[in-house]
């Protein structure tokens, strides 16, 4: 018994409601898997007569496209004439001359013969006039002999809502005729540019998961059988086909005249001319600022005031250089620099998100400071007024407590002596830090309109960088006097420790990181006690301090960490991905499902069987044991694909930003308050990196960006 083929006939959809009378010549690819399994993807169909009266020549047409192709396309599979489709007229009259011959064809053309004549040749595929070249150009890559014919039903509406569906009239594998194979008829929409794509899986899915329970022995086997269909190269070659459709018409397809342009285009070619050189030397005016800057700074950067202040106002520092950066780079973001991108739409669609994320968080980031900007602007007095205030009642809360925890806190009995030591320390220091900034406050009108001023020109993430420095600055008699008793309260837990071990005769071995048996004296065990009886009584009194000035240094750093997700968040939204989730989702596919439509019998196999065969509902089961296995079955299906969620297009983007405050806040934070140590600082770690700074001349420059509008717009 003969080995039964499984053939899949992957058809664009636009294809179905052709109704050229003539044959054409169908170009794509053949995709072998196994020696019972072919892939035929059909990328387009071309008229015969144009092909033959191209120039290049189509061998040459082909080399160039095959050429253009993805390397790992390359390797799989060659792009060459797959065979011919005919009409619904051609075809039954193709059947009727053929009803009651031998279906026979020599290998010697399957091998590409010129010749249309031969003896024991395929009487079908003789009638068609078929120039030798073409015949010839379909084996120019692969070696092997593949050749189809195809043709479609009737044009009218069938029971699956498609038309003319394509049939395989017979087929020449390997060089050799095959009549005994099934077929997958799959329809699917030819992906596009900017419209839609085919993906298997989103960016990272393809990971296996950590499983902690191991999996069964036949699970590992079924993943060792060979697989029934390379449906990795065939959705590239499926994404490849709208490339290979351009390169064709670039060689075949006259290109029309500037004077048969409509008015239109036109108007639109001159505004995107007109825009790309105004923005290009807007641009450059800001590339000219900031270059002067960069060299100013570069010759004070040596100074101690320099070098005084990228200390103080690191974080702000940080953010205008990313900024910057930014700035610059812009037009070399929005080089096509990837030519594999040309020849698949997957390739085109992430290169494209990568050159447009860097311009769209820009423009983002100075939208968002410009309204926050303009309004800071205007209310620059009364918020000045407020922050007064709020300053003033917060050194009064700040004193209040102090006073407070000088008594008797809660109830709790403290050590008098102290407890008035450090609440005067503690007062003294509030009292010195607000007398001076009040003197300062005449400069908050300022400072505030300077954070305006700089959210509208270099966006919200410069001012709110500035807010955090600030912050810290103002708060620096707290950070000291919570560092001062958090050190007094960690030494007093770290000599408490030692002498607790010194009671139980254990010693710490920093070597082996254990405890270990020691055998103490008597005296060191008498000092031990006088020791540990006033450093345990002196406990609590140095606890309410360190308990109390911890809550308000960790609510300041906890504004400082709110403020700096904040800016992260702006800098790793994926605003352009967003956007265009909301508007076109098919530009994010996530993996693909087939819609079965209809399943028949492919009687066009059988000479003495019917053309036309009416297509099963896809409402009726379908069971693969009704088939007439003495014919080949035809199912067809529709392939569509499922989309991401707009969660999970930003989701991985947001990962690095809420993994940093995880990893680097909430569990240093709670291990640090226990054992009296300070909270760790974050600033600036959860920041994109710094790009190096770029010097061109500023003709080159303007050059650049507007190459790269005009290339945008092209």
């Amino acid at each position: 018994m003969k080995m039964r083929r499984h053939c899949r006939l992957w058809w664009p959809k636009q294809l179905l409601s052709n109704q050229e009378s003539s044959s054409s010549v169908v170009l794509g690819w053949f995709v072998t898997c196994s020696p019972s399994s072919l892939d035929i993807i059909v990328a387009f169909t071309c008229n015969e007569i144009l092909l033959s009266s191209s120039s290049p020549n189509l061998e040459e047409i082909i080399h160039d496209t095959h050429g253009s192709m993805p390397v790992i396309l390359q390797d799989k599979s060659a792009f060459s004439v797959l065979g011919l489709c005919t009409s619904d007229t051609t075809s039954k009259s193709l059947m009727a001359e053929t009803n009651d011959k031998t279906f026979n064809c020599s290998n010697d053309w399957a091998e590409g013969s010129t010749s249309l004549y031969r003896e024991k040749k395929c009487g079908s595929c003789c009638r068609l006039q078929i120039d030798g070249s073409l015949r010839k150009s379909g084996q120019y890559f692969i070696g092997k002999s593949n050749w189809v014919l195809l043709m479609f039903d009737s044009p009218e509406k069938n029971d699956a809502g498609i038309h003319r569906i394509p049939k395989l009239h017979h087929i020449h594998w390997n060089g050799q005729p095959v009549s005994n194979y099934d077929v997958h008829v799959i329809i699917y929409e030819t992906p596009s540019y900017g419209a839609h794509h085919f993906s298997l899986c989103h960016s990272g899915s393809n990971q296996q998961a950590d499983t902690s329970v191991k999996n069964p022995r036949w699970v590992d086997e079924l993943h060792k059988n060979p697989q029934v269909i390379e449906l990795d190269t065939v959705i590239l070659a499926i994404n490849c086909t709208d490339a290979a459709k351009r390169i064709l018409e670039k060689h075949v397809v006259p290109r029309r005249s500037c004077s048969q342009l409509s008015i239109f285009p036109m108007f639109v070619v001159i505004t995107g001319h007109l825009f790309s050189k105004f923005m290009a030397s807007f641009s450059t005016l800001f590339y000219i600022v900031l270059q002067f800057f960069q060299t100013h700074l570069n010759y004070k950067s040596e100074s101690w005031m320099f070098v005084t202040s990228a200390n103080v106002f690191r974080t702000a520092w940080i953010n205008i250089q990313i900024r910057c950066c930014q700035i610059l780079y812009w037009p070399i973001f929005l080089q096509e620099n990837d030519l594999r991108s040309r020849s698949c739409v997957e390739y085109a669609e992430k290169a494209a998100m990568h050159r447009h994320s860097m311009w769209s968080t820009l423009v983002v980031d100075i939208l968002l400071g410009n309204l926050v900007g303009w309004p800071l602007l205007y209310q620059a007095e009364s918020i000045c007024l407020s922050l007064l205030n709020f300053i003033h009642g917060f050194a009064s809360f700040l004193r209040t407590g102090c006073v407070w925890l000088m008594g008797n806190p809660a109830g709790f009995k403290l050590n008098a002596e102290l407890a008035g030591a450090l609440g005067m320390v503690s007062l003294n220091a509030i009292q010195i830090w607000s007398t001076l900034w009040a003197f300062a406050g005449f400069i908050f009108n300022y400072i505030i309109q300077g954070l305006a001023i700089l959210g509208i020109f270099c966006g919200f993430t410069a001012p709110a960088a500035l807010i955090i420095d600030m912050i810290v600055l103002t708060t620096l008699h707290i950070s000291t006097l919570h560092w001062l008793i958090s050190l007094v309260y960690s030494l007093q837990i770290q000599a408490l420790a030692a002498l607790w071990r010194l009671f139980r005769g254990r010693k710490w071995n920093p070597l082996r990181q254990r405890l270990d048996s020691f055998d103490y004296t008597v005296k060191q065990h008498i000092v031990g006690s006088l020791l540990f009886t006033p450093l345990l009584l002196l406990l609590p009194t140095t606890s309410v301090f360190y308990i109390f000035f911890s809550i308000v240094d960790t609510t300041i750093n906890l504004i400082c960490v709110l403020f700096e997700v904040t800016i992260s968040v702006i800098h790793a939204t994926p605003y352009i991905k967003i956007f265009l989730r909301l508007v076109r989702p098919g530009r994010f596919p996530s993996g693909i499902w087939f819609e079965i439509s209809g399943c028949q019998s492919n009687n066009t196999v059988s000479p003495k069987a019917v053309f036309a065969d009416k297509m099963t509902s896809s409402k009726e089961p379908l069971h693969l044991k009704d088939f007439d296995r003495e014919k080949s079955g035809v199912l067809v299906s529709v392939l569509h694909s499922n989309y991401l969620s707009i969660g999970k297009v930003i989701l991985p983007h947001y990962k690095n930003v809420f993994w940093g405050v995880y990893g680097s806040s909430i569990s240093k934070v709670a291990y640090g308050i226990l054992i009296g140590q300070r909270m760790p600082s974050i600033r600036g770690t959860l920041l994109p990196s710094l790009m190096p700074w770029m010097s061109l001349p500023y003709k080159e420059y303007w050059r650049l960006c507007h190459e790269s509008l005009i290339a945008c717009f092209r």
